[in-house]
């Protein structure tokens, strides 16, 4: 099985999220993806990418993320890490309840999950790493 490998490093620059949306695209683009998936996956990259600027390096433009796309035969894998104490999942409040329905933030993890073919986290003392996956197929 052969890989594809694709590396970035930026600063905490909300400012550079066209770009590296556009990144994404043009790297999905060659990979396959049907372009159902590739707007699915575009808006789940930028809100993962803007949850990692924001909240995880609190918009510190000293502080890096780092991007790893790994695309194979049948998925793409983009792993996005920040230098964040990250989050506990238990404590995001589920917005589709009626409590939550008028709230102006909250859905952005609802949202890349009902997107995605899987979303996880890997919480460790270096930052927070967000995986997204995305089936080619």
């Amino acid at each position: 099985m052969t890989y594809s490998v694709f590396k970035k490093e930026i600063q905490s620059d909300p400012n550079l999220l066209p770009e590296l949306d556009q990144y994404i695209i043009d790297i999905a683009k060659n990979a396959g993806l049907d372009n159902d998936k590739l707007n699915d996956l575009s808006l789940s990259f930028s809100e993962a990418l803007s949850n990692s600027i924001t909240h995880g390096n609190k918009n510190n433009i000293s502080k890096k993320i780092r991007i790893e796309v790994l695309i194979d035969e049948n998925k793409m894998t983009i792993l996005i890490k920040d230098e964040g104490n990250g989050f506990d999942l238990k404590k995001i409040p589920d917005p589709t309840k009626p409590e939550n329905i008028l709230k102006d933030s909250g859905r952005g993890i609802h949202i890349m999950k009902s997107f995605l073919d899987n979303l996880s986290y890997n919480f460790t003392s270096e930052g927070t790493e967000t995986i997204l996956v995305i089936n080619l197929k």
